[in-house]
C-alpha cells in the first residue's frame, strides 16, 4: 500500500511539473514572431496580427498552418521545428487580441470559372498581389520614405498560403474586405458572388501551376567561395583591390582579420580583409530588406598558411536563403557572381 501511494505521489509530481512546463505562448511569440509582427501584433515587416479585421477573418487552423509552412521564398519562414504544443501556445497568444468570436471555415472547394476569374484577378487583384499572385514587392520596412501600400499584399501563388487558406476563407476576404488595409470588399466594387467564386477558383488553380519565382527558395552549395592564389599575400591583396575596381566596386579599408579583437601587436598580419562596396547595389539590397546590412559592406579575406595564399568570402546566396526573401535572390546571385569574378581575376 505504501509503495502504491509513493508511485501515485511520484506521477502526480510529474503531472504537476509538466503543467508548470507547458509552453508559454507570449514568450514563444516574443522569441519567434515579434521582430516582424510587432510585440503587440501591430505589424512591421509582417502583417499586423492584432488588426480586428484580420482576427475576425482567419481561423486558428490558418494560423497553425502558416506557422508550420511559412511562405516559401517570402519573408515569413517556416517554423516547422516548433512542437505542436508550442505552435498551439503561439496561436492562443495571438488570439488574445481577438475581441470577437472565433471563426472556422469549410474545407469544401468552391466551384467557379477560372477563365473568368483570371480576367477579374487581372482587373481587381493584380495591382496589389502581382500579375500571377506573386505578392507585392519589398518587406514593408519604410526607412525615411513611405511604403507603396500600408500593408504588403501577400503572395497568393505560394504553397504556404494555398496550404493554409481554404476556399471559403479566400471568398470571405473578397466578400467583406479587411478594414484597416487596402483590401476592400469586392461586393462594394460591384462584383457578384459568382464573380468572387470565379476568382477563388482561379487562385486555387495556382496549386497546379509551376511555382512563381517569388515562392522559390534559393539553393546553394558551399557557404564559402574559395580560390587559391599563386601570388604572395601582399601581391594578392593588391590584385584584389584592383579587381574590385575593375568590377564596378570601390575598395575601402584593408585591415587584419583580428582588428579590434586583440591588441594591435598581437594581430596576425597574414590574415587580411579587403572591404569594398557598390553604392547602387547597396541601396537596392537595403531597400528590399534592411537586414542585408548585416553582411555589407562586401568583404574578401586573404589568408596565408604555410606559404600558401587563399582568397575567400561568404557566398551571398547563403544570406538570401537565410532571409527567405526571393527579391534578394537576384541581387545575391549578382553579388556572388561579382565576388567570384573579383577572386578569379585576382588569382589568375
Amino acid at each position: 500500500m505504501l509503495l502504491r501511494l509513493s508511485v501515485l505521489i511520484l506521477f502526480a509530481g510529474i503531472g504537476l511539473s509538466q503543467a508548470v512546463a507547458a509552453p508559454n505562448g507570449a514568450q514563444l511569440y516574443g522569441r519567434n514572431c515579434a521582430s516582424c509582427h510587432g510585440a503587440k501584433g501591430d505589424g512591421g515587416i509582417g502583417v499586423p496580427l492584432s488588426l480586428p479585421s484580420f482576427q475576425a477573418s482567419i481561423s486558428d487552423d490558418y494560423l497553425r498552418k502558416t506557422i508550420y509552412a511559412g511562405r516559401p521564398g517570402r519573408v515569413m519562414p517556416s517554423f516547422s521545428s516548433l512542437s505542436k504544443a508550442e505552435v498551439d501556445a503561439i496561436v492562443s497568444h495571438v488570439r488574445t487580441w481577438n475581441k470577437g468570436p472565433s471563426v472556422t471555415y469549410s474545407t469544401k472547394r468552391i466551384k467557379g470559372d477560372p477563365v473568368h476569374g483570371k480576367a477579374l484577378f487581372g482587373q481587381y487583384c493584380a495591382s496589389c498581389h502581382g500579375a500571377i499572385g506573386e505578392g507585392s514587392k519589398g518587406t514593408g520596412v519604410t526607412f525615411s520614405r513611405p511604403r507603396d501600400l500600408s500593408i504588403m499584399a501577400p503572395a497568393l501563388h505560394n504553397p504556404g498560403f494555398l496550404a493554409a487558406a481554404t476556399d471559403s476563407m479566400i471568398k470571405a476576404t473578397l466578400m467583406h474586405g479587411r478594414a484597416g488595409t487596402p483590401m476592400i470588399s469586392f461586393l462594394k466594387l460591384g462584383l457578384k458572388e459568382q464573380d468572387i467564386n470565379d476568382i477563388v477558383r482561379y487562385v486555387r488553380g495556382f496549386e497546379t501551376q509551376p511555382l512563381s519565382k517569388s515562392a522559390q527558395v534559393l539553393q546553394v552549395g558551399s557557404p564559402v567561395i574559395i580560390r587559391n592564389s599563386p601570388y604572395d599575400l601582399a601581391t594578392t591583396v593588391e590584385n584584389v583591390k584592383r579587381a574590385v575596381n575593375n568590377n564596378n566596386f570601390f575598395h575601402g579599408r584593408v585591415q587584419t582579420l583580428e582588428y579590434g579583437m586583440t591588441p594591435p601587436a598581437d594581430e596576425n598580419p597574414k590574415q587580411v580583409i579587403v572591404y569594398f562596396c557598390n553604392i547602387s547595389l547597396l541601396n537596392k539590397a537595403l531597400a528590399v530588406d534592411p537586414r542585408v546590412g548585416m553582411f555589407l559592406p562586401c568583404r574578401i579575406t586573404i589568408l596565408e598558411r604555410d606559404g600558401k595564399v587563399q582568397v575567400m568570402s561568404v557566398d551571398p546566396k547563403v544570406m538570401s536563403r537565410l532571409f527567405n526573401n526571393s527579391e534578394l535572390n537576384q541581387l545575391c546571385e549578382q553579388m556572388a557572381e561579382s565576388y567570384a569574378a573579383i577572386m578569379e581575376e585576382a588569382t589568375l
